[in-house]
């Protein structure tokens, strides 16, 4: 199977990857080439269709769509699902030029180099040597390409859909693959355990009046005033009374962001909060804002609204995938030595493996780059993270899951 010099090697690859824009509006009105994620996707499905790979390509919103591709591999029984997604975070306040990729001293520099795009070179490097070299006893092996992981993970809920009811959405995916590796920067660590997240808004109300006699209304701000000092004092208690998880840390809730009143000389008679609330391992995503209710009830003489959650991403636990993470942790030893130089690790940050893994698919997270350079103004990645990526995630796909975990 031929392909072009464009991207004949992984760095090829990631430099044609970050110069086309893939911004998601994060909640944006907005238009224009630079955002959403259609221009990435009509380029990953010519570059499917030119190495001869089985593929498709799913509308998840207008302009938005996964792109699925499949290599089976004759004689497995056990199928691999590889993700990475397409968007990036805008690139407003960007000290180098965001789409115009930049190799130098050992680095890519561009919006999507360490979050994904790095990652996602990296496995469809892999993905086409798969496809030319057909190792034997190799996996059958899904690459996904979901759309909007950066905010409300439409893509993946789709992508779960897929396998949970099989309804002629995707005709490459029929039933749950048997483990998940979710391209993320992760330095070529293993992360097994993350925080999980629900974001809501609540709302105060009071009564609008002219400001020269603030009297006669109801201050809709001065009431979420004391709303936030309430959970202000839920997130020390939080701290205080929740056991942190050994590999990721504690839950929390953090007020981001405040928006109320219509000019400086009317009592305000609305004001709304974001909520942020980190979900530990274990944690139930519905009893998290019953409990930030009654704790607010009980605190407060006026009534206090809130919108059911705009997102909800469990936490992942490592109850299930500990198997998976040694085997890809032996296979990376191969590539990047010494033994144990990287391990199995937990972070803050939430991944799609929350959503694979709920829905019964063991997942763990793994790729090149590190997370601190994601969403940056001189956003990188270093040309031999990728590189060895692109090995491992060969080699894993090749012959690691053919000894792992005895299938259910």
């Amino acid at each position: 199977m031929k392909h072009s010099h464009a991207t004949e090697t992984v760095t090829d690859i990631l430099c044609q990857l970050i110069s086309i824009p893939s911004v998601n509006p994060m909640g944006r009105d907005v238009s224009g080439p630079m955002y959403l994620e259609g221009r990435l996707s009509d380029w990953l499905s010519e570059f499917l269709r030119s190495i001869g790979a089985k593929y498709e390509r799913i509308e998840v919103a207008p302009g938005r769509d996964n792109v699925i591709a499949r290599y089976d591999s004759p004689g497995s029984k056990r199928t691999l699902l590889l993700d990475a997604h397409q968007d990036t975070v805008p690139a407003d306040g960007m000290t180098i030029a965001p789409f115009e990729p930049h190799v130098h001293d050992g680095k890519i520099t561009g919006r999507g180099a360490s979050d994904d795009k790095g990652g996602m070179a990296a496995m469809l490097f892999a993905f086409r040597r798969l496809m030319e070299e057909q190792p034997t006893g190799a996996a059958n092996v899904i690459l996904s390409c979901t759309c909007d992981e950066e905010a409300t993970t439409m893509g993946v809920h789709d992508l779960v859909k897929y396998w949970q009811k099989p309804n002629g959405r995707s005709q490459l995916i029929q039933s749950p693959p048997d483990a998940a590796i979710i391209v993320e920067p992760t330095l070529l660590d293993v992360v097994i355990a993350h925080l999980g997240v629900s974001r809501c808004r609540v709302h105060t109300r009071g009564k609008a009046c002219h400001s020269s006699n603030p009297s006669h209304g109801t201050n809709a701000i001065y009431r979420m005033a004391r709303v936030v000092m309430c959970f202000e004092k839920y997130a020390e208690w939080l701290n205080r009374t929740t056991t942190p998880h050994p590999l990721c840390g504690s839950a929390t809730l953090s007020v981001g962001r405040i928006e109320g009143g219509a000019s400086v000389n009317v009592v305000p008679d609305s004001c709304a909060i974001d909520i942020d609330r980190r979900v530990s391992p274990g944690e139930d995503l519905l009893e998290v804002w019953n409990d930030l209710r009654d704790f607010a009830t009980h605190r407060l003489d006026f009534d206090v609204e809130f919108e059911s959650p705009w997102i909800e991403a469990p936490a992942l636990s490592d109850s299930n995938n500990v198997w998976l993470a040694d085997r890809l942790l032996d296979c990376i030893a191969k590539v990047d030595s010494p033994p144990g130089k990287h391990r199995a690790v937990g972070v803050p940050y939430g991944t799609h493996a929350s959503f694979t893994s709920s829905n019964g698919v063991p997942s763990v997270v793994f790729g090149p780059g590190s997370i601190e350079q994601g969403h940056t103004k001189d956003e990188y990645i270093e040309i031999n993270q990728i590189e060895k990526a692109a090995e491992i995630y060969f080699q894993f796909c090749s012959n690691a899951m053919d000894s792992a975990r005895p299938m259910s």
